[in-house]
């Protein structure tokens, strides 16, 4: 007996349930200003390495699959944004990174030759392989819904934010632990006013993307395969982090 797929409200509560997974015990230590400067470079280490320097590429890899025109278009505004800042400021998103890096004192040449950790590396690897499916609408889910995403998007799906002005831009910046905590300027801080400027309806666009186009029982399956594999090697990835750190998770 063939399977029918889910209506588009159960395959995106599936999507949203991998979502509110997305979280993880050692994630206040580095966002609430209790990790020293050594964790911090650890952490954004292996963070670029693994997805944020090489991501308009791994983007470019599902846009060459030739999904439909209309994904196409986004998909090629996002490369756009991350390669070029085109949509923003002007600069690549991985670049200011490395500008935000050396707000917090680590130079550009500390990201150049990252030594992947052994979780880190198979998370990446397995970025690798979701982007290299047949069917780009896997490769979309993974990069768009999950690796964009957070454990906020069921909140932003329910309530999507408006675009920001610059003052409120502004005072967002000022609150950021890196700034408060770290004393990182505020005009090292083009990375997020880059995903401030435009961030507004980019979840409803990721998973309209996947809700519209994983249309068969099949494609459904493979996509909340994917994620369920991408949501275990991301927690065991921070995991690594977390150990590289010295962190140990608390007793519950």
């Amino acid at each position: 007996m063939v399977k029918s797929p889910l209506p588009p409200d159960q395959f995106r509560e599936r999507l949203l349930r991998f979502l509110d997974r997305k979280d993880h015990w050692a994630w206040p230590h580095f966002s609430e200003g209790l990790a020293t400067r050594e964790q911090l470079k650890i952490h954004f280490q292996q963070e670029y390495a693994v997805y944020v320097r090489d991501f308009p590429v791994l983007l470019a890899r599902i846009h060459g699959r030739n999904p439909p025109a209309q994904v196409r278009s986004m998909l090629a505004k996002n490369i756009y944004e991350e390669d070029t800042g085109g949509l923003s400021l002007g600069r690549s998103h991985p670049d200011l990174l490395l500008t935000m890096m050396e707000g917090l004192g680590f130079p550009a040449k500390d990201f150049e030759r990252v030594r992947l950790l052994p979780a880190s590396l198979a998370y990446r690897r397995w970025l690798d392989r979701a982007t290299d499916n047949r069917d780009w609408v896997v490769g979309a889910a993974a990069l768009t819904v999950f690796v964009e995403g957070s454990l906020n998007d069921r909140q932003e799906l329910l309530h999507p934010s408006e675009p920001k002005t610059e003052a409120e831009i502004e005072t967002h910046i000022a609150r950021h632990p890196l700034v408060r905590h770290y004393g990182v300027p505020a005009a090292a801080m083009d990375l997020t006013r880059a995903h401030q400027l435009v961030e507004a309806g980019h979840r409803h666009d990721a998973y309209d993307m996947v809700l519209g186009c994983a249309t068969t029982a099949a494609q459904q399956r493979a996509v909340l395969a994917c994620l369920k594999t991408t949501l275990a090697l991301w927690l065991r990835y921070r995991d690594g982090i977390a150990r590289a750190c010295g962190l140990k998770q608390p007793r519950s």
